[in-house]
This record gives C-alpha cells, structure tokens and sequence, in this order.
C-alpha cells in the first residue's frame, strides 16, 4: 500500500470568493474568532501572512484537542490560493509531509466554494490518510461561513 496520497473536498459557502480568500490571506489572525473548531493562533517566527511564516494552531480534532505548526510556502492571489506546510504536533506523529492547499472559486452560477487539498506521506502503514482533517476542514469552513458578514 503506497504511503503517499492525496485527499480533496469542495465546500460551497454563501460569503464571495474574495471576502473568503482575505480572510486567508490577510485577516488570518482573526479566523479563530469565526472556527468554533480552532482554540488559539499564534505566530512563531515572522508575521501573519508572507511567506515563510510559521504559526502554531490549537484545534479540535476527532473530539480532542491537539496542535500543530503551519508554514506559509505560496500564495497566488490571482488564483486564490494559498498553499502550506503543517509539522510538528499532532500532524508529526503521523505524517512525514503534510502539503495543504486552500483554493477559493469562483462559480459560473454567481456563487462560491473552497476547495482543500491535503498532499500527504503517512509514517507507516498503520497510519490512516487524513480523513478526519478533511472533516475538520469542511466543519472549519461551515463555521467560518456562517460567521463572516455576507456583504
């Protein structure tokens, strides 16, 4: 069984695209303040927002409380995307790499969707793919849609 993969999942939301992305992308300090699932946000080494920064995140996950580091490796504002990098804590005990990808669409029909994509390498066998961070993504996105202002 290959130790690498990748998992996907699109959420429509009500909020633009671009209201959603700026969250993102340069509000990111205020996401716990709209995720009933993140606990806390803090920067570890540079700012919120350019490249190379790294943030450490609380959050819930399958029920219980863990944390991890996120590192910035590319935006492209063009395209609405934002791709990171999560080590240490709770993602080290289970993956050698852990590549996210956020992507806010635009739809023909006038509305929205976020797509995250999670580039992984399972540790071992015994390890599932990140099935429950694709819940929590999805959960994550709900939530902060629900709480962003829609104008």
């Amino acid at each position: 069984m290959a130790l690498t993969g990748k998992l996907s999942i699109e959420v429509g939301i009500q909020a633009s695209a671009a209201k959603f992305f700026k969250l993102f992308a340069t509000e990111l300090h205020d996401v716990q303040n709209h995720a009933d699932t993140v606990h806390e946000t803090m920067v570890h080494q540079g700012d919120w927002h350019s490249i190379g920064s790294v943030k450490q995140w609380t959050y819930t996950l399958d029920g219980k409380v863990v944390s991890c580091k996120e590192k910035v490796e590319s935006i492209d504002e063009e395209k609405k995307t934002i791709t990171y990098s999560l080590f240490d804590g709770d993602v080290a005990q289970k993956y050698k790499t852990f590549k996210l990808i956020f992507q806010v669409i635009d739809k023909n029909d006038g509305r929205a969707a976020v797509n995250w994509t999670i580039e992984y390498e399972r540790i071992n066998e015994d390890i599932q793919p990140p099935f429950s961070y694709i819940e929590y993504f999805y959960k994550s996105t709900t939530s902060i849609d629900g709480n962003l202002p829609k104008a």
